[in-house]
């Protein structure tokens, strides 16, 4: 993992603190290409070659951000309840209420950035993309491990490609929302994707329906098992 460089005089905790949740706060309210060093700053409340005495530009401020919060949300963003598409649900639904409150705005702006800087794209991937893929596969690997899912058909790699892929589509594009009904509906699509029907101790999520409503079971799924020659339950 890359690290930001120390310049200059040691910095005071609560001052970088106050410096780093400033920029994720403005960039998400008022957009990347608005962010200024200065307006971290003011907002920050210390002066703006404080700032630039321990970041260059804006963009070592949020990935600086971003790393810091990564770290201090790491409970939720990497779960071990002992059930996989739990755990699964859990990582997606943490990170996609992030972007949505905290930290999406800055993820879009630096990587338009880091079409034209490789070493921006470089420390984008190793800071903060590169440990929340990671810690999807390792979940997932965990499941295959347990028996819970297999890889056999699909690569677990591309199964992460399609978590994120959605998640980065919905936030370039607005198309729709990054909440907690995606992070259920790729769940399921995950549980299918990855069998997690045909292993031991798999199946939908305990307690959670599809796209999260409550205890109603994921769409095509009987919710008991009919026995045979007694008539199925049809739809209102």
């Amino acid at each position: 993992m890359d690290e930001t460089p120390a310049r200059g005089r040691p910095r005071s905790e609560t001052a970088r603190r106050a410096v780093l949740d400033a920029a994720l706060r403005l960039c998400q309210s008022g957009g990347y290409q608005a962010l200024t060093i200065k307006g971290i700053a003011e907002t920050a409340g210390v002066g703006r070659q404080t700032v630039y005495r321990w970041w260059p530009a804006k963009q070592d401020v949020l990935i600086d951000a971003l790393r810091d919060l990564g770290l201090r949300k790491a409970e939720h963003l990497d779960p071990d309840t002992g059930h996989t598409l739990r755990d699964v649900r859990s990582l997606l639904t943490a990170t996609f209420a992030l972007t949505q409150q905290v930290t999406g705005k800055a993820l879009i702006g630096l990587m338009a950035e880091a079409q034209h800087d490789p070493d921006l794209s470089h420390r984008l991937q190793s800071t903060v993309i590169g440990p929340r893929r990671h810690a999807l596969r390792t979940l997932l690997a965990r499941g295959v491990e347990r028996g819970e899912l297999s890889d056999a058909d699909v690569s677990l790699d591309l199964v992460v490609d399609f978590a994120f892929g959605t998640m980065w589509y919905r936030l370039i594009s607005y198309h729709g929302p990054v909440d907690a009904d995606l992070a259920g509906q790729i769940t399921d699509a995950v549980a299918t994707l990855l069998h997690a029907d045909e292993g031991p101790g798999a199946g939908a999520v305990p307690g959670v329906g599809a796209a999260g409503h409550g205890d109603a079971p994921p769409s095509g799924r009987p919710q008991a098992p009919v026995s045979p020659g007694a008539a199925r339950p049809t739809a209102d």
